[in-house]
């Protein structure tokens, strides 16, 4: 069974379509990244995967959950890290896990354990009882991160997850990112960086203006790419 199935999905928002009857499989383990320019629909897609939004037409099956039919079952099995954050500034790295941990249900029993564990493996031990307004955007976007794995989703999602990043800090998360998936993690990441998307993903959908025009390894689809406007290298 594949952890995404998509068949035909399309949303239209009122006389604008923004995505066009895409169809596409993700196999559970895989790194599978949504490349295109702004706009072609990435974020929009990702909404409709986790039941932010109601496709107008088509079907999904998140981690074999339909996403209209079965939206808290899906919700129990991803992980969803936004482009902006999502987390409150006032309280501190260690609160904010604290307070996501209980939304997850994690058991009491654990909680502080899996926390403790998450704080290593993203290095923020040390930035724990900081506020996380106070955090740079890279440590928040670890964070961030950290968050969306605290109950140990199937699948995480990523919108943009290097967007607003210096080079240090996105290049630290591709690698926090790479040894997740090593884990046997399914990550589904937007982003229009051709060379991020090259250097994470095992395939890369390519989708300009809501439709996808092709799904191939990176190798293979980083010649075909040239005349794609507004994508970044």
């Amino acid at each position: 069974m594949n952890a995404i199935h998509v068949d035909e999905l399309t949303k239209n928002w009122g006389k604008t379509r923004a995505v066009d009857g895409i169809s596409f499989n993700v196999e559970k383990g895989e790194v599978f990244g949504f490349l295109g320019p702004n706009g072609a629909g990435k974020t929009t897609t990702i909404k409709m995967l986790v039941g932010l939004t109601k496709p107008s037409s088509g079907s999904a099956t998140v981690a074999g959950y339909d996403v209209v039919k079965e939206p808290t079952l899906v919700k129990k099995s991803i992980g969803v890290v936004p482009e902006s954050s999502n987390l409150y500034d006032e309280l501190s790295l260690f609160e904010n896990l604290r307070f996501v941990s209980k939304l997850y249900h994690v058991p009491s029993v654990s909680r502080e354990k899996r926390i403790k564990e998450l704080l290593e493996l993203f290095q923020l031990t040390d930035y724990q009882n900081r506020p996380f307004g106070k955090l740079s955007k890279g440590l928040k976007r670890r964070t961030v991160l950290s968050a969306a794995l605290l109950h140990e989703p199937e699948i995480v999602f990523l919108d943009e997850p290097t967007s607003g990043l210096d080079v240090m800090s996105a290049r630290n998360l591709r690698q926090v990112l790479s040894e997740l998936s090593e884990s046997g993690v399914t990550i589904f990441l937007t982003t229009h960086y051709i060379e991020e998307a090259g250097e994470l993903c095992d395939r890369i959908a390519l989708i300009v203006k809501g439709k996808i025009i092709e799904v191939e390894a990176p190798e293979v689809l980083r010649g075909r790419i040239q005349d794609v406007p507004l994508l970044k290298i």
